[in-house]
């Protein structure tokens, strides 16, 4: 199997920002064909991709990191513009409208919930500055990026950092999900969605993996710069979203992901969103090329 060359995005200039993982790029295999996987979703088939080289954030975006960006930009992200943004239902408490998602009771629109209100009017980020910040669409992530002299990384990127170096392996420690019992990813713990949720971890918790980079499994869904269904050959005529262009990838799971109906903080899962949607769950990490 002859591997797919990709074609990089904007390269930042200047060099390596200060920070950044390497990742040697090469080839690899992407993809999964888990037992418990979505094929619906383009996981598979495994295939082989090359990559070129290229730098990675070890962990999130931040709040602190994402409030520096306003400061000096003025920057109005979509939520704040529109109003409102999705909140998980546990978390809302006032200006909870009738917005909802459907087959997803558990989440509610909740007017005045922004990066800097995760959970609405009345609520705040100051004691969670290390926390990747949320409430972030797609444009709002890539608008930081080009701010910061980077970019968001492609789905091939993404996963080739998130394995860490390892083949074939469900998630980026190995394959089990708690090896000896202990917990590797922020992820539901309990009967979901009734059990109590924590939300969002520090982005450096947990171990990092092999290329050194923190929470790619669980805590939050991560934008990637690939649109849904049309980068990639294989998933041309995926019918699991939509085709043409309307929606982006997302990568890694989140707090809110469980066992009985999502599982797709596994290392080849994947899915996406609008370009323009916000939610609590959702961030971002940036890429640049070497």
């Amino acid at each position: 199997m002859e591997p797919m060359e990709l074609v990089a995005r904007r390269p930042a200039p200047g060099g390596p920002p200060k920070g950044m993982v390497r990742v040697p790029g090469g080839t690899f295999l992407m993809g999964g064909d888990d037992p418990d996987g979505r094929p619906e979703d383009g996981e598979g088939p495994v295939r082989e991709v090359r990559v070129d080289p290229f730098w990675i954030d070890p962990a999130c975006v931040t709040n602190a990191q994402f409030a520096t960006f306003v400061k000096e930009t003025g920057y109005v992200t979509e939520a704040e513009r529109i109003g409102w943004s999705f909140v998980f239902r546990q978390f809302a408490t006032v200006g909870v409208m009738e917005a909802t998602v459907p087959g997803a009771p558990w989440w509610a629109g909740v007017e005045g919930a922004t990066w800097r209100s995760p959970e609405g009017a009345g609520s705040t980020v100051g004691n969670r500055q290390n926390h990747p910040v949320v409430h972030v669409s797609w444009n709002d992530a890539t608008a930081y990026a080009a701010w910061a002299g980077k970019r968001l990384p492609t789905e091939a990127e993404w996963e080739m950092a998130a394995r860490g170096g390892l083949e074939r392996r469900r998630y980026p420690w190995g394959d089990e999900l708690a090896p000896k019992g202990r917990q590797r990813c922020n992820i539901w713990q309990g009967r979901f969605p009734t059990a109590p949720s924590k939300g969002t971890m520090p982005v450096k918790s947990f171990q990092p993996n092999g290329y050194g980079l923190y929470n790619v499994s669980g805590n939050v869904w991560e934008w990637t710069a690939d649109w849904w269904g049309v980068e990639w050959e294989p998933f041309a005529d995926n019918p699991a979203g939509p085709a043409g262009g309307t929606a982006k990838v997302i990568r890694g799971g989140s707090y809110l992901c469980h066992d009985s109906y999502c599982n797709r903080y596994r290392v080849a899962a994947r899915t996406s969103n609008t370009p323009d949607s916000s939610t609590g769950h959702t961030g971002f990490r940036c890429a640049a090329l070497i």
